[in-house]
């Protein structure tokens, strides 16, 4: 037929014009994204720049280290101390003046002015009162008891001192086995009240054994009931038919009698020592040398 097939030159300029224009968008995003990036970091490195030089323009005051404060402090403070010195007028520090106590006493000029001064005399001594310690044991101080009870009874011919011990020795096991106390009450402590009371209660115009341990045994119960370790005690070992119809009477004037002298005697250590050595001397003097 002698048709010529061939390529257009426009359709070939379009396609490489279409290439053309598909590698510039592809530059163009290139550019783009490059672009981005740059205006990012000079972003960045923007702020940066300005923290830096605004931190450098702002330069705050300093605080005061606490030791200049504290200086400076102290400085003050030593100023004014010294105005008020200044201020004050200068009087001398009185100093007080030792005395001693005696009885003679002299007058002494010192710095001007008249003050007593009190001189020791040689006679006086500074040592404290001598102590008197004395000793015994119970059986002794209750056979100086029973010395003191047969010297008073003289008229008791056939009373001996190993009587009034065995009156006591018997009460004091009675209370024992009967359970109205738990221990003993014989001690040299209560055998020295036991003789405050005889002594003053036991008349020498007795002449009746009886008579006599019943006054005895009264003063027993008195003592037991101001030195006993128990609340109270029973009446039936305290009596005998000699005092049952006395018991009381003689009780109340012992009491009224000789109630401060009791409470003085455990109040008054000095008070007990003379009591004490005074029961001790009534040891019958024959008994005292056998013993030696």
């Amino acid at each position: 037929m002698g048709t010529v097939l061939s390529i257009s030159p426009a359709t070939k300029k379009a396609s490489i014009m279409d290439a053309e224009v598909a590698g510039e968008g592809v530059k163009n995003d290139k550019s783009i994204k490059r672009h981005s990036m740059f205006v990012s970091l000079s972003w960045k490195k923007l702020v940066a720049n300005s923290a830096k030089k605004s931190a450098k323009k702002v330069t705050p005051n300093p605080l005061p280290a606490p030791s200049s404060q504290v200086a400076q402090l102290n400085s003050e403070n030593i100023r004014k101390t010294h105005q008020t010195e200044e201020k004050k007028p200068k009087v001398p520090i009185p100093v007080p003046v030792p005395t001693v106590p005696t009885q003679n006493n002299e007058a002494a000029v010192q710095n001007g002015k008249t003050s007593t001064v009190q001189k020791q005399s040689s006679n006086q001594s500074l040592v404290s009162p001598r102590r008197i310690v004395i000793q015994a044991s119970t059986g002794e101080l209750l056979r100086c008891l029973g010395d003191f009870m047969c010297r008073r009874c003289f008229k008791l011919k056939e009373l001996n001192s190993g009587e009034v011990i065995l009156w006591f020795r018997n009460i004091d096991r009675t209370l024992l086995l009967q359970g109205w106390q738990d221990q003993g009450f014989i001690t040299p402590a209560n055998v020295v009240f036991v003789y405050l009371l005889c002594e003053d209660t036991v008349e020498d115009s007795i002449d009746n054994p009886a008579e006599l341990q019943g006054t005895f045994q009264t003063c027993l119960y008195l003592a037991y009931s101001y030195m006993g370790n128990e609340i109270s005690y029973p009446l039936k070992p305290f009596m005998n038919d000699s005092n049952k119809d006395v018991f009381w009477e003689t009780s109340l004037r012992i009491i009224n009698r000789m109630s401060a002298k009791m409470l003085q005697l455990n109040a008054d250590p000095h008070f007990f020592t003379e009591v004490f050595q005074d029961l001790k001397n009534q040891r019958d003097s024959s008994e005292s040398n056998l013993d030696r």
